[in-house]
């Protein structure tokens, strides 16, 4: 395995739940990572975010690694689960939801309603 692998596999295993990322949590540098981020943020999801571009090897690992062309990346308790769109769709249907539930993953159950109201 390439640093960056062994890197990437080290990150999502030592956190419940991280996004891989253009930006950081608080500062986005592309919209679609913005809105993973602020789905992630208003649940009151704690996530580690992983900034892809302040290392060039971690940026192209990850894809390599997901087998996943695209960023943002989504991976809940080791598990790989999706760019912007899939979090989109996975959110307004309460897929997520139930996949933090499944994951015991801790989230704020009323703004994922919000949420969905919102986009109904």
């Amino acid at each position: 395995m390439t640093d960056a692998t062994t890197q990437i596999k080290e990150t999502v295993t030592a956190n419940d739940v991280v996004l891989f990322m253009k930006g950081t949590k608080d500062m986005p540098q592309c919209g679609f990572s913005s809105r993973v981020a602020g789905v992630l943020n208003y649940m009151g999801v704690n996530f580690k975010d992983v900034n892809v571009l302040a290392d060039a090897d971690i940026r192209q690992g990850i894809k390599d690694f997901s087998d996943w062309p695209t960023i943002p990346q989504l991976y809940v308790k080791g598990e790989f689960i999706g760019g912007c769109d899939i979090v989109t769709e996975m959110t307004l249907s309460g897929e997520l939801d139930q996949l933090f539930e499944a994951k015991g993953v801790n989230y704020d159950k009323d703004a994922a309603e919000k949420i969905r109201e919102a986009n109904a």
